[in-house]
């Protein structure tokens, strides 16, 4: 019961956010609040939490060289290192963040434990939530980068082009984009993967389901507004361009359909930097990652060691000296005779 509702819940979340968009045909001040005002809110949210938890984690003190390495690390000029696997310098270091962030090669690493027959623990590839995450992300990417076309004019050029290969198969109009199926795949893949997986099933919580149900209720909106349901994307233009440049006027006749997706977006947006999607930000600030391996060169100073009072072990004789001797311990430093 306790794991059905941490899935219920956020189910229930979603929803309502979805049904909340049903004010929209109250009239054009309720269209107004929907269209501007909360665009306006989601985005300071997102910005305010965002910048906030940076500059936390940023103020977070590392007084230590903790990157996580697996390859030679540089010493002897005749021993070969491992720029990648184990950085020694700005540019290695640079690179292995860049394969982190492009093709999550730490994801591709790892490795899955099972025990087989009660006592055998047998280790294994985990592939398949580094093929669904890479699918995903890329494929989110691709979207955002798409939707760029609504927010410039004239229409940012690499907009167009990933349009247009993104488009590749359309068979008839709308166009049906790749992504769009690769993301609902992956994310069905990624809650799959919560429900089957006992162990990660224990370890999810109703904020996990809350990141996944809201994304996937922005896809499926996105597509069926485009697909099935006739919205008018030149006054979505309109409405965005408006909105971005503080001039917030709201074209007549867009759609119920386009606010509920407006909705569900400014809703991901506003919970963004206040969930466990905010790793987007935080894997560059990660001292596993983003510091070189160079503890063999460089001598580094804890800021935390501040000047102390000690107790020696000889002051300590001085203090015990009589109930040592008393007690049959042996004493080391013979206490100087007294000069009469």
């Amino acid at each position: 019961m306790k794991n059905t509702a941490r899935i219920l819940y956020p189910l229930a979340a979603v929803m309502f956010v979805v049904l909340l968009s049903l004010l929209t045909l109250l009239g054009q001040n309720a269209v107004f609040i929907f269209a501007v005002v909360i665009p306006y809110l989601a985005l300071t949210s997102f910005f305010t939490g965002f910048i906030y938890r940076v500059v936390r984690w940023a103020q977070s003190p590392v007084p230590f060289n903790i990157p996580t390495t697996c390859g030679q690390e540089a010493s002897l000029d005749w021993v070969k290192s491992d720029k990648i696997e184990n950085p020694c310098c700005n540019w290695g270091t640079a690179g292995r963040m860049a394969l982190e962030i492009l093709l999550f090669r730490s994801l591709f690493r790892n490795s899955d434990m099972q025990q087989v027959g009660g006592q055998r623990l047998v280790y294994g590839g985990s592939r398949w939530l580094w093929l669904g995450g890479l699918a995903f992300h890329w494929s989110l990417l691709i979207i955002l980068i798409r939707h760029l076309r609504f927010f410039t004019e004239p229409i940012f050029p690499p907009s167009l082009w990933i349009s247009a290969v993104d488009g590749v198969l359309q068979l008839a109009l709308p166009a049906l984009f790749i992504t769009d199926f690769i993301i609902l795949t992956a994310v069905s893949y990624l809650f799959v993967r919560r429900l089957v997986s006992s162990r990660v099933s224990y370890i999810s919580l109703a904020s996990d389901y809350l990141a996944l149900f809201l994304i996937m209720a922005v896809v499926v909106s996105g597509v069926l507004m485009r697909s099935v349901f006739k919205v008018d994307l030149v006054a979505v233009k309109e409405l965005a361009i408006s909105v971005i440049t503080f001039r917030p006027a709201v074209p007549a006749g867009i759609g119920l359909p386009f606010y509920i997706h407006l909705l569900l977006v400014c809703t991901l947006i506003a919970y963004f930097p206040f969930s466990k999607m905010m790793h987007a930000a935080g894997i560059l600030l990660s001292p596993t990652r983003n510091l070189k391996n160079d503890s063999r060169r460089v001598m580094r100073i804890n800021p935390w060691n501040r000047p102390v009072r000690v107790h020696t072990y000889a002051q300590y004789e001085d203090e015990f000296r009589q109930p040592m001797i008393k007690a049959g311990i042996p004493i080391e430093m013979e206490k100087p005779p007294v000069e009469q």
